[in-house]
Parts: C-alpha cells; sequence; structure tokens
C-alpha cells in the first residue's frame, strides 16, 4: 500500500478521579496510523482547560512531565494527518477556544462554503482557518449566544457538509458526534465508571475500557457527571468508508460489528475464487495485506510465506513529501527474503495502488530476489477517483488507474499478471449489506453532496463493472 494519507484519530475520556490525560495518551497510541504528523490532548478539570500539543508520533509530543501536568476529569486527544490546509502547529487539535471549548475532528468537509458564510456573517475573520477550525468557530459562536454545548453542537451540526467524527468538550461535558452517513467510524466503551470515546475499538484495549456500541450516523452522544444521553441530530444512512476495511483500520479493530481482520482474510479468499493463478507461494505486503494474503493461501492451496521483510524503524512512505524520496524509501521499507522467493513462482498480494510509485520497485526486487514469475493480485478494486471526505488521495491525474485498463498497469509495473478484487467481490467479502458503504473512490460516486469540488474530477474514467457474479 503507497500514496495514500490517512484519516486522523479521536480520543476522548470522561470520569472523576481517573489519569484521563494518560489514558488518552494511550489511545492516541494505539491510533498512530490513523496519523503521524501532530498529536494533541486538551484537558478540563471543571475550570480551567490545558492543552498540550506538538508535531509528530505522541510518543515523540508527550514526556511523562507533560501527562503528570495535564490533570482533569476529562480529556480528548487528536492524532492529525492533513486533509485540509498544511501541517504547521497551528492546525495541531484539539483546537480550545476562549478556555470554554476544546473540539477536534476525524474527516474532512469537501466544501466549507456555507461555514465561512455563516461566519463571515457574525462578523468573524476565517481566513487561513482549516475545516476543523471553522467548525469548532461556529459551536463556539452558538456557546456565545448563551447555548450548552449539546445545544450549540446540534445548532452548528446542519452547516457541517461532509464527513466527520467529531469530539468535543467544555468544563463540565464531553460530546461525540458523526456525520449522517458515518463516513467515519467512532465508537463508546465503559471504564470505571466513566466513559471512553474513540475512532477505532483498537484503542479501547490499552486503556481495558468495555465495548458498548459505535456511536450512530448522525447522532450526538452527551456525557456529564457521569452519565451518558443520546439525540439524533439527522437521520441516519450509514455509508462507512470502505477503506477502513481496506487499509486504514487495524487488524484487532471491530467495524460494524465484523473484526477488520477476518474481513480483509475473506478479501483474499474472493481473490483466489475470481484469481485462480498457478503459483508456489503467496507473499503478502506488510502489514494490511498479510491477511488477505493468508486468505488467498487457505483458498486456494498454495503456500503462504513471509516473503517480504518490513523495517519498522521506516515511517510508512507517503510520509515523504518528495516523490524522490518516497521512491528510494520502498527499499529502505521492504526487503525480499530471497530463500522464499528465489527460483519460484510468486504470488504477492497488496491491498491498493495509489500512485503505483511502489509497484514497480515492489516487483522489481522480486524479480532481483530470483522470482521466476510474479503475479501482483490486488484486494480491492482500482482507485480511479479522488477522495474527497478525508483521505489524502492525489487529484485524479495522479491516481495511477486513472485513464489505464489493468493490461496498462501491468505493462508499466512488468509483472507477469496484475488482477484486482472486482467490487461485487468486495462487498462479499465483509459480509454485509453494500448499502452500508461508501465506496465512491473506486466508482466516483459521492454520497455527500461536493458542491462546487464536483467540477474537480472526470465521471466515469473508465467504465465500472459492478455486473460481475460472485459465488459466495
Amino acid at each position: 500500500m503507497e500514496g495514500l494519507g490517512e484519516k486522523c484519530a479521536v480520543f476522548g475520556v470522561y470520569g472523576k478521579g481517573m489519569d484521563v490525560a494518560r489514558l488518552t495518551y494511550f489511545g492516541l497510541f494505539a491510533q498512530q496510523h490513523r496519523g503521524q504528523e501532530s498529536s494533541g490532548i486538551t484537558v478540563s478539570d471543571g475550570n480551567v482547560m490545558k492543552r498540550h500539543c506538538g508535531m509528530g508520533l505522541a510518543s515523540q509530543v508527550f514526556t511523562e512531565e507533560d501527562i503528570e501536568s495535564l490533570v482533569g476529569h476529562s480529556a480528548i486527544g487528536h492524532n492529525r494527518y492533513s486533509t485540509s490546509k498544511g501541517s504547521e502547529l497551528e492546525h495541531c487539535q484539539p483546537f480550545v477556544l476562549a478556555s470554554k471549548l476544546a473540539f477536534a475532528h476525524n474527516g474532512n468537509l469537501p466544501s466549507t462554503t456555507v461555514l465561512r458564510e455563516f461566519l463571515t456573517e457574525k462578523g468573524i475573520e476565517v481566513e487561513g482557518w482549516n475545516d476543523s477550525r471553522l467548525m469548532a468557530e461556529a459551536i463556539m459562536w452558538y456557546m456565545g449566544q448563551g447555548k450548552t454545548l449539546p445545544d450549540a453542537l446540534a445548532a452548528a451540526y446542519p452547516l457541517f457538509t461532509g464527513a466527520f467524527s467529531i469530539l468535543a468538550m467544555d468544563h463540565t461535558t464531553l460530546v461525540a458526534a458523526r456525520d449522517a452517513y458515518g463516513i467515519r467510524p467512532l465508537s463508546l466503551a465503559r471504564l470505571n465508571g466513566g466513559f471512553v470515546v474513540s475512532s477505532e475499538t483498537c484503542g479501547f484495549a490499552p486503556v481495558t475500557a468495555e465495548f458498548i456500541r459505535d456511536v450512530n450516523p448522525g447522532e450526538m452522544v452527551v456525557i456529564k457527571h457521569g452519565t451518558l444521553s443520546s439525540k439524533q441530530l439527522a437521520r441516519a444512512n450509514q455509508k462507512l468508508d470502505m477503506f477502513e476495511f481496506v487499509y486504514f483500520a487495524r487488524h484487532d479493530s471491530m467495524l460494524l460489528g465484523k473484526s477488520v481482520y477476518e474481513v480483509r482474510k475473506n478479501f483474499g479468499k474472493m481473490l483466489a475464487k475470481e484469481n485462480p493463478i498457478e503459483a508456489d507461494v503467496v507473499i503478502g505486503v506488510p502489514e494490511t495485506s498479510l491477511p488477505a494474503a493468508l486468505g488467498y493461501s487457505q483458498a486456494s492451496g498454495i503456500p503462504y510465506e513471509m516473503g517480504l521483510n518490513k523495517n519498522r524503524y521506516i515511517q510508512r512512505t507517503f510520509i515523504q513529501p518528495d516523490q524522490k524520496l518516497r521512491d528510494k524509501s520502498v527499499r529502505m521499507k521492504l526487503t525480499p527474503i530471497p530463500q522464499v522467493i528465489k527460483d519460484k513462482r510468486i504470488i504477492v498480494i497488496d491491498d491498493s495502488i495509489v500512485r503505483g510509485t511502489t509497484s514497480k520497485p515492489l516487483v522489481d526486487m522480486l524479480y532481483d530476489a530470483g522470482a521466476k514469475e510474479v503475479h501482483v493480485l490486488i484486494s480491492s478494486p482500482p482507485i480511479r477517483f479522488p477522495d474527497f471526505y478525508g483521505i489524502d488521495t492525489p487529484a485524479q491525474t495522479g491516481l495511477f488507474a486513472y485513464g489505464k485498463t489493468v493490461e496498462e498497469m501491468r505493462q508499466a509495473f512488468g509483472a507477469t499478471s496484475l488482477h484486482f478484487l472486482s467490487l461485487p467481490g468486495l462487498f462479499a467479502a465483509t459480509g454485509l449489506p453494500s448499502s452500508l458503504f461508501n465506496v465512491s473512490c473506486f466508482t466516483g460516486e459521492y454520497v455527500i453532496d461536493l458542491k462546487e469540488r464536483f467540477k474537480e474530477f472526470n465521471h466515469p474514467a473508465l467504465p465500472i463493472d459492478t455486473k460481475r457474479k460472485v459465488t459466495t
């Protein structure tokens, strides 16, 4: 998997007598895969808000002294990968406004026109603000009119056109909310009489929190004085981003009641049904593709091996802003194991192709290690459309699959063969109705109105194979 900037992670804790900052730190640490540009935590003790934020990983941003200084009964934290505006410290979240409101956001609003017009009409200067800051300022304006935090968020909610999972906090209340389509995951848990909110369920295990349920699409959950209440702000129409299953979520997370690990294995099994290949060994590209490779092996009977070693101390390749550095970092990140590869017909499974920059170097590495054949199988359909809901994909012309046939892509890689999982196969592997998912990067069909940004891509680039029959 390459070239895809991740979304973000949010994590919140509410509970008297709890070390909320330390718990939030470990929740962010567990979700570091969702954003590596900045990390921040804000706490409230009922009277004062304290915030610590910095650029880099959570382990680089926070010291023991920092955590000990953040004392309170409630906290929200955020790991960021920028999808709106830049990667400067000023965009680090949670935002704190007037020492009264802390706000963190996972997602992206493709259009902020309505928000900007609203704030401008109120005499608020919005120049240079990203979507998250605009959302926070809208809530703060309503709080300035005397509304409580939950009422202020409910009033501002219709201004938010896009994908969002929100955590907001004042001195007495912690609020969590999702967009009406639930594109971003968000879940609730209990801990020692208090509550925990996390982008992914994998954030609960390190703090020993007990999962309750997902926050529903369009729902606002209010945690105050140790009690939890809920209000539906918009009619739910679940459309979880399929890329959570394909790549973003950790193997040990649960989405829509399904194990991410098991679904990824099913991707591989479905690949084997759709694309039977004669080969000697199946390998996966670490880490997210390994379950799919195992699934392909189980379904096909071809032995599974760890053919690629990952240097775990190398940052994910998309973090490098320079394309030449990104290309070179592939060989620093992955090393083939010749004893597995040499003189073998290799099936190598990856989860997706975005820019295509790492695929050819990977194929070349396998040939250099002595592979007789290299069959590349991708456990998702071709990505031919940009994302507008929080994934840092390039413009459509920067997507490798845009305007290309599968054969043209294969020739560019130099692979023996190239195969993608079909869209029906992708849905079937989840064991859930296709109506529950957003798959806009595959189909160009966007569930949330893009407004003025609809003109930024061509639709469709190539015919979409939506009629293929799949045997389950």
